[in-house]
This record gives structure tokens, sequence and C-alpha cells, in this order.
């Protein structure tokens, strides 16, 4: 009589994430000039809610150090950071790359320097248009025929 065969392990499938073979296809690069900032962050959204890593940009904490799965998810971490690397400028690289950062980490700063950006160009604006409210003041009372 034959030996009946273990049953084997069952098949751990793998990660929604490693099947994304070329990022650019998915995500045009962030170069920070065009104001392509608002497009970029909700195309990668996209792509990270269907390939299951939304977390890792959102700030939901990992697992315990600890955990069997803290493992994983470092790699898919460093994984996602890839694709942040890897769908921006060079030039905004050099200002957001370190070591031992997170993908969330990265997310925010990149954040920041956007959402610094746009604070600046409002005040820019509001200034402006404050600006030529005096100037047109101005000018209406040079033009009046009292002044």
């Amino acid at each position: 009589m034959a030996n009946p065969k273990p049953n084997p392990e069952p098949q751990k499938s793998l990660h929604p994430a490693y099947s994304v073979t070329n990022i650019q296809t998915k995500i045009r690069t962030l170069n920070g000039i065009d104001g392509s900032y608002s497009s970029w962050r909700k195309l990668f959204k996209l792509l990270a809610k269907a390939d299951k890593v939304f977390d890792h940009i959102d700030g939901s904490p990992p697992p315990e150090a600890t955990s069997d799965k803290f493992t994983e998810w470092l790699e898919i971490d460093s994984l996602v950071l890839q694709w942040i690397y890897s769908t921006i400028s060079n030039k905004l690289l050099v200002r957001i790359i370190e070591n031992d950062i997170t993908a969330h980490d990265t997310w925010t700063k990149l954040e920041a320097i956007f959402l610094n950006n746009q604070r600046a160009y409002v005040a820019a604006l509001r200034h402006n248009k404050f600006a030529n409210v005096i100037l047109a003041s101005q000018r209406r009372r040079s033009n009046s025929p009292s002044g």
C-alpha cells in the first residue's frame, strides 16, 4: 500500500503590489513645476488602493515589530517608497530621499513641500489682489475731478 502524501502547505498568494512592473506607465512624473502635484497625488492614491498598499501612505500604523507580518510590511513599504521615488523628478528626489524612512513619512514630506508652496501662492495672490485694490483706489482718486 502506498504511503499517503502529506498535505502540502497552502501556497501564500503574492501581494498585488508585486504585480506592478512599470510604475511610470500608471503615474506621470511629478516635477513640481506645472502644478501637477494634485493629479500625481490622485493617481498615486488610486494605484495604492487598487494594489492594497494605501495603508502605507495614509498613516495607518504598521504591525508590531514582533509580529510575523512586520517583515512583509517592511518589504511592501520599501516597494511603495520605490514607487514614490521613481515617479518624482530628480530635483524633488534630492529634497526628500533619506535612509530608514517609511513611505508614509516620504508622502508627508512631499505633501508639506506642495502645501507650503500652495500657501505661499495663495498669500501672494491675496497680496496682489490687495495691491490691485489699492492701486485702483488711487487711480480713481487721481482721475476724479476733486483730486
